[in-house]
């Protein structure tokens, strides 16, 4: 098997693996304890947390170590509010922040606060004027990623910094995807970050504050780790965290000119030979190993399975892959298409063979899940006169989308027209030179089946004649816009209808 999901949880580094066995024998007592062994494991915690606070850039006793990643985040957040609440109770955060960040911006919200959530472009970053905008009088804090844990994308931190700095508000960055592979630059005032994302054991997190920050933990009071996580320390993974961290920090620069290569031929080979699928994310500024791209016409759930079967394990943002069958909010607040969603993270000293195997199998799979599901075979223009080539691209370019990813900001994308779609099709209604309305009945068909069927109609219909389609799967609000941009037809808007909602879609070529 080849592991390519290492932006998930990466393998147990060597060196964490080492640490973590030496310290079962020396770090099992209490190091708030004044008898020798109690002097040995606080030792140990000590040198444990210089090193890490040498990796993230603050100081020894800004450290704190919690339980995961996760409960540095709630901390941190729970934290810097309840320290700032004469300033005010306004959180602002971005559209694509990790889960954790989102869940506690909910709680600060169900708790009677305000949350601003900064909408993105398609690359998936923020930008900068935009955040800056968002900071209010009353805004007690602001969070910003690192990097983008689905698509890889790389957040514009230090200008925020400056913008926070300026406006007076402190910044929590999650560094949980970006600090293996350096410091996080610029002048932020809280960090998070987990050592399972490194190759360190799970079960171990990182909640730096800067001096001057104001900070007050929220729950009863604890004299370990400055207050900021309560409990007797799992000194042992917390050794192998930071040896596992300054391990990987030795190896990063070199690794991650090598990832990048390998990267930048995913990202090329995947659009070339894989028809109708959409790179996306920045190209530039990004995590050096993570590519992630979506397919036209493909359950995310059985790609995944067939990939796995193949020999290849990756995760995939696509609703169908969700317990919760919408599709990420980050591909929703960038507005690119869900379905068939695949995200490669590659683990330091992947194999090349394994990538170049990756290159040859997927075509492939793709092809044939596509034909499980009856999709369009041949990569033209469904059934459209003149219909071009394979189409692959990238999601480089184009605006931002609204908040909370609606359609807005999606090729074609419009502002919905009025009509119901009660009545059907056949009617002609606003279509040019009297052509007929078809409509495509996709109600209680999950994704992707409903632009499935949108591709086998769209050539049935005169150019300039629309089609409805009636769908209440919540990806087709994402990829019908999605599909209109890839295809060169026209988005005309989304309408209310008995279930679910009708997607309006013009035929241009």
């Amino acid at each position: 098997m080849a592991y390519f999901d290492v932006a998930s949880s990466a393998p147990l580094h060597p060196v964490a693996r080492q640490a973590l066995q030496a310290s079962l024998d020396e770090g099992w007592a209490d190091p708030a304890r004044l008898y020798r062994e109690g002097r040995r494991a606080r030792l140990l915690l000590d040198a444990a947390r210089e090193a890490a606070a040498e990796a993230v850039g603050c100081r020894p006793d800004e450290l704190s170590f919690t339980p995961s990643g996760t409960h540095a985040v709630h901390s941190g957040v729970a934290g810097a509010l309840a320290g700032r609440r004469r300033a005010g109770r306004h959180l602002v955060v971005s559209a694509v922040e990790h889960s954790s960040v989102l869940h506690a911006a909910e709680a600060h919200e169900a708790a009677g606060g305000a949350v601003a959530r900064v909408p993105v472009g398609r690359t998936g970053a923020v930008d900068p004027r935009v955040y800056a905008r968002a900071l209010r009088e009353d805004t007690a804090l602001a969070c910003l990623q690192s990097a983008n844990h689905e698509v890889g994308t790389v957040q514009p931190v230090a200008e925020a910094a400056e913008a926070c700095r300026a406006a007076g508000v402190p910044l929590l960055v999650d560094a949980a995807q970006s600090l293996a592979w350096g410091p996080v630059e610029g002048g932020w005032s809280l960090l998070a970050a987990s050592a399972h994302k490194w190759g360190g054991p799970a079960g171990v997190g990182l909640l730096a504050v800067r001096k001057g920050t104001r900070y007050a933990p929220v729950g009863p009071a604890d004299e370990r780790e400055a207050g900021r996580s309560a409990g007797f320390p799992n000194l042992p993974a917390i050794v192998a965290a930071a040896a596992s961290l300054r391990a990987v920090r030795a190896e990063a620069a070199a690794e991650a000119e090598r990832l990048r290569g390998l990267v930048a031929r995913i990202r090329a080979r995947v659009a070339r030979a894989v028809p109708d699928v959409e790179v996306v994310g920045d190209a530039e500024r990004r995590l050096p190993h993570v590519v992630t791209f979506s397919c036209l016409y493909v359950d995310g759930e059985a790609l995944l399975h067939e990939l796995d079967r193949s020999g290849f394990s990756v995760s995939s943002g696509s609703s169908c892959t969700s317990s919760t069958l919408t599709p990420s909010h980050v591909l929703r607040a960038m507005g690119v298409l869900s379905e068939g969603n695949v995200r490669v993270s590659l683990p330091h000293g992947v194999a090349e063979a394994d990538v170049e195997r990756f290159l040859e199998v997927l075509p492939g799979v793709v092809a044939g899940v596509r034909e499980r599901l009856g999709a369009p075979v041949g990569g033209t223009a469904e059934g459209v006169p003149g219909g071009g080539a394979p189409v692959g691209r990238t999601a480089e370019g184009g605006g931002g989308t609204g908040e909370g990813g609606a359609a807005e900001g999606v090729p074609g994308g419009g502002a919905p027209v009025g009509r119901t779609a009660e009545g059907g099709g056949g009617t002609g209604e606003g279509a040019p030179g009297g052509g007929g309305e078809l409509v495509v009945d996709a109600l209680g068909r999950r994704c992707p089946v409903p632009v499935i069927e949108l591709a086998k109609v769209i050539g049935d219909v005169p150019v300039g004649a629309t089609v409805r389609v009636l769908a209440d799967d919540a990806a087709a609000r994402l990829d019908i816009p999605a599909w209109c941009g890839m295809r060169g037809q026209e988005y005309v808007g989304e309408e209310p209808a008995d279930r679910g909602a009708a997607y309006v879609v013009r035929r241009l070529v």
